[in-house]
């Protein structure tokens, strides 16, 4: 698996919001790991953009596949995803999340997958690692979350042709 859970809240005074974002599943012995999927988490399912955008001021720029994010192998690690949010009000926002700075194991020698990751946009157009897991984000700021992919499998690497 993605090895965590991407817990992300934001929010004001008189609102807030708290989502688990997805990541890529790790690979089998026998199969490559699920893309964008929640792994390992229960009762947790994410809110459909167009559900944030019309309750929230929030618009979410980008939901998708993070490709290649999944560990290497004959059978790929799963790939985590990219959850982009725009605020349109000052909000605070906190991230929970692990594995972000070494990737999720592989198995057998299969590769890590690639860590995770959050960014603000800064009113400057720069972009910021939030590392210490919460900031205040300006009115027109963003959040980009950038989940691990899952681990690679070498495992089952020498079955015969045409058994994966």
């Amino acid at each position: 698996s993605q090895g965590t859970m991407n817990n992300v809240s934001f929010g004001t005074d008189t609102w807030g919001c708290y989502e688990t974002i997805c990541g890529g599943a790790g690979a089998t012995p026998h199969a490559p790991g699920a893309s964008g999927v929640h792994t390992h988490m229960t009762n947790t399912r994410i809110t459909d953009a167009e559900v944030l955008e019309q309750r929230l001021p929030v618009l979410v720029r980008r939901f998708g596949l993070r490709e290649n994010s999944g560990g290497p192998g004959p059978h790929r690690g799963g790939d985590g995803v990219v959850r982009e949010f725009e605020f349109r009000e000052a909000v605070r926002c906190s991230v929970l999340a692990q594995r972000r700075v070494i990737g999720p194991p592989g198995l057998g020698a299969g590769g890590r997958g690639l860590p995770g990751s959050q960014l603000i946009l800064e009113p400057g157009g720069e972009w910021r690692a939030l590392v210490s897991g919460s900031a205040a984000i300006p009115a027109s700021g963003r959040l980009r979350v950038q989940t691990p992919g899952g681990g690679g499998s070498s495992v089952g690497r020498d079955r015969p042709d045409g058994v994966s």
